[in-house]
Order: structure tokens, then sequence, then C-alpha cells
């Protein structure tokens, strides 16, 4: 079995838990006794990562490291026509990358106790994001 869904999330500039919008955008989820949902971020100034999925610190904590290590408005950045916080997102998006591969398992994804997926946003004003999500796997 294979399904393919679009999810346009609208997301402000952090690290945001989005596991709830993904599940419920792929119905097929819950009727697959085995497989893989494959997420992938059509973008280049935001990113996809899987980490802690209770508390929000967390999430605080990954953009204030991520702001730290890879400052908006560097001086040696070139790549600055969209912003100072273009060039930096960029990186950012780079280095967490564009997609997962979760394991489903009796109709759920099958995540640790406490991990969840991250849409991480780099920009100030990135827009709308849009996520292709891709289900495989054997039906229930």
């Amino acid at each position: 079995m294979w399904a393919q869904h679009t999810l346009t999330l609208p997301e402000r500039r952090g690290f945001h838990l989005i596991t709830r919008e993904v599940t419920q955008a792929v119905p097929e989820l819950a009727r697959t006794r085995a497989g893989l949902l494959h997420v992938f971020i059509q973008h280049t100034s935001a990113s996809l990562t899987l980490n802690e999925n209770a508390s929000p610190d967390v999430r605080d904590d990954f953009e204030t490291y991520f702001n730290h290590a890879v400052p908006d408005g560097w001086e040696p950045f070139t790549h600055t026509l969209e912003g100072p916080d273009d060039m930096a997102a960029h990186l950012k998006a780079s280095l967490l990358g564009p997609s997962l591969t979760l394991p489903v398992q009796s109709g759920r994804l099958a995540l640790g106790t406490w991990q969840g997926v991250y849409l991480c946003e780099h920009r100030d004003h990135g827009g709308p994001r849009r996520l292709i999500l891709t289900l495989t796997g054997e039906g229930a």
C-alpha cells in the first residue's frame, strides 16, 4: 500500500511539535500494520527533526542554541537579499535536514515515549510550510 498527502502548516519562527498534525493528515496510517512514513519539507529555510515531545523548554532551548550557533546577519554572509535571517535559516535547515522516515506499527507511529516530530521554522516570516507525507506499508 502507498498513500501520499500534502500538509501545509503556517508557523512562526521556532521549533514546533507537529506530530498530531502529521498523523491526522494521513488517515491510512490507522489501517497500516507495519510500514514507514516519510515526512519531507519542501523548503530550504525550514527543517524537520525528532526530539522531546513533552517539555516546551526543550523546543525553546533548541531555538536558543541554533540562534547562537548560526546568528542572523552574521557579517561574512553574502546571501543577504532576503534579509538578515535568510542565510542563517539555510544553514540551520541544512544542519537539521529536510526529512524524517518514521516506523509505523499497528496503526500508529512507533515513536519512543518522549519523541515527537518538530517543524523547525528558521525565518521570522517564512510563510506557510508544505510537507509531503508518504506512507508505505502492509495493511492491517
